[in-house]
């Protein structure tokens, strides 16, 4: 495999993490930003970037982090057994908003590069990401943009890409507890190598780009809706399924705490307030029942009738 430039990507991955903090900026002026640069003690660190309190976003987070460890934890070995044991650099970008309106949607994204030692003492590396959104009064259109963007992102790379990654993304952000998906989705990927480390590396850019652009379009489009208590309450139920998929499935989280990375910035993720009402059920025709009825399950979106 060819050589890589882990510098590249360290500068890079920083450079797109400053994008997505411009498009928040120029979208809630009143956002407060409290920086943190941190180092782990096994190697490396990373940069933490917390905002709360603004106008339209309540908590959101831009991290970024580049760790080095002795051998991989158990969440980054899935594909990858043969890299049992194996020394390795972590390198990532993550992001999550929660805005105060629930008119609009919370949004994740992430990118991140791997690159470890295999068994022959070569190096491997590879790539994974994606992006997916969370709306609680969900609007048709904002959904099909979002999908749209991805598959725009996609193409460009591989035709095959787009249904592949949002197949992906479907079956990750679901909770079989609960037996219903996160959101509407958007794209998942995961161990990924494409022709070169400059396509790969230039993909992995392009997804935090277009997700930037797209979610602050739906962002700035809602943000300004008159909502109710009653909304704002459905919300924080909401919310309580963003906080169960975190803490439950999410193999970020999972791969933070067992690498022994920062607490702080691994729960970044988590939202600012949500609530668990038992034994909750929605009010039949009501706009918490369609959420329910047409949009937390796999949709062709693009092809929607």
């Amino acid at each position: 495999m060819e050589d890589i430039k882990v510098e590249d990507v360290h500068a890079r991955f920083i450079a797109s993490q400053n994008n997505v903090i411009s498009h928040l900026k120029n979208s809630d002026q009143n956002v407060k930003e409290t920086f943190d640069e941190w180092t782990r003690e096994e190697g490396g660190g990373g940069k933490t970037r917390a905002f709360k309190e603004g106008k339209f976003l309540e908590k959101g987070g831009v991290n970024f982090s580049d760790v080095e460890g002795k051998k991989l934890p158990p969440s980054a070995l899935a594909d990858r057994p043969e890299l049992t044991g194996s020394a390795f650099r972590a390198m990532g970008v993550s992001v999550v908003f929660h805005p105060f309106n629930p008119h609009v949607p919370t949004a994740h994204a992430n990118i991140r590069f791997f690159s470890a030692n295999n068994q022959d003492g070569k190096r491997t590396w590879w790539i994974g990401g994606g992006f997916d959104l969370t709306p609680y009064y969900p609007v048709l259109e904002d959904v099909i943009l979002w999908h749209r963007r991805a598959k725009l992102l996609c193409d460009k790379f591989n035709q095959d890409f787009y249904d592949d990654f949002k197949d992906q993304c479907d079956q990750y952000f679901y909770l079989p507890h609960r037996r219903e998906t996160r959101g509407v989705g958007g794209i998942f990927f995961d161990d990924l190598t494409l022709e070169s480390f400059e396509k790969t590396i230039g993909f992995a850019e392009k997804v935090m780009h277009v997700f930037a652009q797209t979610y602050f379009e739906i962002f700035n489009k809602r943000k300004n809706i008159a909502f109710t208590d009653n909304e704002k309450a459905f919300q924080c139920f909401r919310r309580g399924r963003y906080a169960e998929f975190n803490l439950v499935y999410d193999r970020g989280t999972h791969f933070g705490l067992q690498s022994g990375g920062r607490t702080e910035s691994i729960l970044m993720s988590m939202p600012p307030q949500a609530n668990w009402d038992y034994n909750w059920n929605p009010t039949a025709g009501s706009r918490e029942a369609e959420l329910y009825e047409h949009f937390l399950k796999p949709v062709d979106w693009l092809n929607i009738q």
